[in-house]
């Protein structure tokens, strides 16, 4: 491996609290991994965070009813007051990476959505 980045991977892992190399590679494995389940169309869990406007007429009401048109996907959902002009929801889904996906992509396109982004993970049914 070359020296230069092998020099920046051990920079990496002490920035990263890791004990050693042998762990930060397991770590990186199991990344690549969770990724290919999701690839893959294996159950997968992840995080859909939006944050939006609340003055926006009717958001709330589309983001919930798009929740309602995938309940099965819908595990539970968490709604934060930020400030008197913008919420948080957090939206924890289950269901294949492609359907996940699809359902994030819908609610981070409504209009007054500041910000939005899909968190991907694994049920951890794959992984040892």
């Amino acid at each position: 491996m070359d020296e230069e980045l092998l020099a920046r991977f051990d920079a990496d892992i002490v920035r990263r609290g890791y004990a050693n190399r042998s762990e930060a590679i397991r770590d990186l494995i199991r990344e690549r991994l969770v990724r290919e389940e999701w690839r893959a169309g294996e159950e997968v869990v992840g995080v859909i965070t939006l944050v939006y406007d609340h003055h926006v007429r009717n958001l709330e009401a589309r983001i919930t009813d798009i929740q309602h048109d995938h309940y099965h996907k819908v595990i539970s959902t968490m709604h934060i007051h930020l400030d008197r002009d913008n919420c948080l929801e957090i939206i924890a889904v289950r269901g294949k990476g492609a359907e996940i996906a699809e359902l994030a992509a819908k609610l981070i396109g409504l209009k007054g959505v500041r910000h939005g982004r899909l968190t991907a993970t694994t049920t951890g049914k794959a992984l040892a």
